[in-house]
Formats: structure tokens, C-alpha cells, sequence
């Protein structure tokens, strides 16, 4: 048995589970405080964890040993009881963890062998580097030629870069032509800047295209975009490590624009795919009139997002980073 400890914030650390749980060579357990899906495939089982929050909440950091350990927070107590129950229990083989330093920790001084998910953006305070130091594998779900921050250079040796992993990557439905005068804008489920206010401000000024919002509220829900992913003409998109790695499986042309997330995660993702000259790369939502310029931008870039991203086999690459640990 392998247990995978899913962060419930958003929906990104969920939906890379199930892509890297297909490839893993023994059945896997999620351990979250996410609402349990009605449907748990690729999962064995699915345990309900409290979630770990609370207004009397006093010392989250621990001094600042930790990210989140509040005292006088039944939930964290009850959180991490049950999980040394299902410890105690199960006996896995390995812990996956994405992502909590604590649960990390905790894990480890239960004796269960850890395989740490990183993250992108400046992780070089206590906690991270704590965790990064105690896991028995780290994960990195990127491609080193993109990014290849300093801080997980200490543990080089125990880090594997897999490529940006999508649930859509061995997908070949999708649409065989672009429509040139169509953009697609994904929000994030994690909360976004852009609204449809501003979509029709946009519009304005580029009255030859067409903007169609997904993720935005006010749009209508689309339980599967890789058709507009394969068919517009460009997909501008938040730089949450999903989003990225769905747009980079599509190929599409694609401008990427950071969202405001803790430690610079999507800034630092968004300026790696610019430098790397794989997409147009903003640090924040332009002005409406900036549109017609971004466009002509990014129709003039020629890499390929997605052979330079590694999508293909990323995440059979995290599954067997994952089973090493288990030999």
C-alpha cells in the first residue's frame, strides 16, 4: 500500500495524483481533507481528514519550525490522529506527499519512507529546506531544462525532474486545426484576477478575435477543455502548474501570466516558460489596450512547449521516482 497525502487547496494536487497513481505499482490510498470524489478511481481508498483550522488558532508556525502546527485546533489534533491510525494500520510502504512540510514530518517520524512533491517559487525558508533534507525522494513535476531553481541543488542526488504532468497528455482527440481568431483564458481554481469585465474590455480593443473565459466566474463550468485547448487559436492561461502542463500537452500558442500565490510560485513558473522562449510570460494581468501587442507576440514565438516541458511520460517518470523508494 502506498498513501498520498493530497493538499485540498484547489484542484491541481488532486487531479497530478491521479495522473502519477495510473503508473504506481501498488494500490494507493489518499489521505486529505479535500471532499471525497464521488468517483475515487485511480485511487483503492480515500480517508477523510479534518481539516486543520480553527479561530482560537495560536502559534501556527511553531516558532517558526513549521508552516502550519496551531495550537488549541481540535482539528489538528484529530487531523493527525487519525493519520498515525491509518499509519499505524496500513504500514505503507511509502508516504507520498503533496504538499505539506508537516504531514512530511510527521510521516517520517513514524518510520514510513517519504516522497517529498516540490513546488516552484523561493522555498528556500527553514520548513521547506527541512522537508526537502528529510524526504527520501523529491519530485520535481517541471522540466529541469525550463527550471531549475538553486535551492533544490542540495539535493540534487535525490530529486527527479519529470516534465510538467497532465491528465491530458496521452490524450489524441483533440482538435487538428487552430482557429486563428479564437482565445481561450483559463482562471484557476485556486482564484484569479481576471473577470469577464475585463475579458469584454479586452475585447474591445481587439475586435478581431474572439475571448472565450473558462474558470471564470460568471462563465459556464467546462468539464473538459482540451477541445478548446487543441482548437483556439492561442490559450492565455495562469501559471499554476496544471493549467501549464494541460496548455503545454495541447501545444498551443501560449501567453502565461502569474497569479498572486505564497512564495512566487506562479511568477517564478510564468518567467522560466519566458526565458525558455516557450511562451509569452507576464507578471501580472495587462491593460486591456496592452491585448493587440501580446497577441502579435506570441503568434511570432516557434518554440515547443510541449516537447521542451517533457509532458510525455512525465508522470510514469514521477510513479517510478515513487517505486524506487518502495525497492
Amino acid at each position: 500500500m502506498i498513501g498520498y497525502y493530497v493538499h485540498h487547496h484547489g484542484v491541481g494536487h488532486l487531479t497530478r495524483a491521479r495522473s502519477v497513481a495510473k503508473h504506481l505499482s501498488g494500490p494507493v490510498t489518499v489521505l486529505s481533507s479535500r471532499p471525497r470524489p464521488a468517483d475515487i478511481t485511480p485511487f483503492a481508498d480515500w480517508v477523510d481528514l479534518p481539516m486543520d483550522t480553527g479561530d482560537d488558532a495560536s502559534d501556527p508556525t511553531a516558532g517558526g519550525v513549521l508552516h502550519w502546527a496551531p495550537t488549541r485546533v481540535p482539528g489538528m489534533t484529530s487531523r493527525m490522529a487519525l493519520l498515525a491510525e491509518w499509519v499505524g494500520n496500513h504500514r505503507p510502504a511509502a508516504m507520498v506527499v503533496d504538499v505539506s512540510v508537516e504531514v512530511s514530518m510527521f510521516v517520517r517520524l513514524m518510520g514510513i519512507p517519504v516522497v517529498v512533491f516540490a513546488m516552484p517559487g523561493e522555498r528556500t525558508d527553514a520548513p521547506h529546506l527541512m522537508a526537502y533534507r528529510i524526504a527520501d525522494r523529491i519530485v520535481a513535476p517541471w522540466s529541469d531544462a525550463v527550471y531549475r531553481p538553486d535551492w533544490l541543488a542540495d539535493v540534487d542526488d535525490k530529486t527527479t525532474y519529470t516534465g510538467s504532468i497532465s491528465r491530458h497528455a496521452d490524450r489524441t482527440d483533440g482538435a487538428t486545426t487552430r482557429d486563428d481568431a479564437s482565445v481561450a483564458v483559463l482562471a484557476g481554481a485556486g482564484g484569479s484576477q481576471v473577470t469577464t469585465d475585463y475579458l469584454d474590455l479586452v475585447g474591445n480593443h481587439t475586435p478581431e478575435l474572439s475571448w472565450r473565459g473558462i474558470g471564470i466566474p460568471g462563465t459556464p463550468w467546462v468539464d473538459d477543455v482540451w477541445p478548446t485547448l487543441t482548437s483556439a487559436g492561442v490559450v492565455v492561461t495562469h501559471a499554476g502548474q496544471n493549467a501549464v502542463a494541460d496548455v503545454a500537452a495541447s501545444g498551443a500558442p501560449t501567453v502565461v501570466i502569474a497569479e498572486n500565490r505564497p512564495y512566487g510560485e506562479q511568477l517564478a513558473t510564468a518567467r522560466a516558460l519566458g526565458q525558455a522562449g516557450l511562451a509569452v510570460a507576464l507578471d501580472a494581468w495587462p491593460a486591456p489596450d496592452e491585448w493587440p501587442d501580446i497577441m502579435d507576440r506570441v503568434r511570432s514565438m516557434s518554440g515547443d512547449i510541449r516537447v521542451a516541458t517533457r509532458v510525455d511520460g512525465a508522470a510514469a517518470r514521477a510513479a517510478a521516482a515513487v517505486d524506487e523508494v518502495l525497492a
